[in-house]
């Protein structure tokens, strides 16, 4: 196994894909609880179409992605603030409009299919240098600012109403939090691929919760969970020739059916068994 470690390009796919690991479900764990899973699916077809616009003007893909992104989330995060009751509109209409644009900016440019499908779907041969650089930078500024702000975006996700009214700057917070959602995917898509980043945010964040007993705990676990499924994902990937998006998201769906079982036959038994005894 450690003859993968001999070659370039994987040592590449290794790192980048453990750091997306890391920041996939720590910024999950909060889109989970807010219940707005489906963010990622949305803002992934929008970092679509920065890859292509990067690629039809000569700009870095992931720069330009990551601008893009960035800039959709937030314009998201204020219309969700203004007409909350069309929350899941808003999101469909910025979701279809980039992946329109993705579309017709591809067919002016001259990108090749592979480098289209390594995109979408995530590869492990083509994660440059560069790209590791960036992914590294950007996956710091994502640590480092949820631990500054740790404490109002757990407040502000489990008791909105009161931090609300308590005068925590919720406006700013959320806008900073959507920031970091389309950095979060804009970083990812190299290793798992824009069709699929969502699950990396949210699946072991949902295999953790059947684990797992309090937030704390649930953001250790599904940290876990996800570095275990990128990393036999990414083996995987190298030895099947097979696209790595596809590997990680499969090998963290086996890790959710298992944790699940785990809980409804070993755990809630166990509690039941608890229960059951007298004193």
């Amino acid at each position: 196994m450690l003859e993968i470690l001999e070659f370039d390009f994987m040592r590449r796919a290794l790192i980048a894909g453990l750091l997306a690991g890391i920041i996939c479900p720590v910024i999950g764990a909060f889109i989970v609880m807010r219940r707005q899973s489906l963010i990622g699916d949305g803002l992934g077809h929008i970092a679509f179409a920065g890859v292509v616009l990067g690629w039809l003007t000569g700009f870095y893909p992931v720069l330009t992605a990551t601008a893009v992104t960035v800039a959709a989330g937030l314009g998201i995060e204020e219309l969700r603030d203004r007409k909350p009751a069309f929350a899941d509109m808003i999101l469909a209409v910025f979701s279809y409009a980039g992946i329109g644009i993705a579309v017709l900016l591809s067919s002016m440019s001259k990108m090749s299919n592979v480098s289209l499908i390594g995109y979408l779907f995530g590869s492990i041969v083509t994660v440059s240098p560069e790209d590791v650089v960036t992914i590294g930078i950007l996956a710091t500024v994502v640590l480092v600012t949820v631990k500054v702000i740790y404490k109002e975006l757990l407040f502000l996700t489990f008791d909105p109403e009161v931090a609300f009214v308590s005068g925590l700057p919720a406006k700013a917070v959320n806008l900073l939090f959507a920031a970091l959602t389309a950095v979060t995917v804009s970083v990812s898509m190299r290793i798992v691929g824009i069709l699929l980043v969502s699950a990396l945010i949210v699946i072991p964040v949902a295999a953790s919760l059947q684990i797992s007993r309090s937030f704390r705990r649930t953001l250790i676990n599904a940290v876990l969970i996800s570095e275990v499924s990128v990393l036999v994902g990414l083996v995987t990937s190298f030895y099947l020739n097979a696209a790595s998006g596809s590997t990680i998201v499969l090998t963290a769906v086996i890790l959710f059916a298992l944790s699940f079982l785990a809980k409804q036959f070993v755990l809630d038994r166990a509690g039941r068994v608890k229960l059951s005894r007298p004193g």
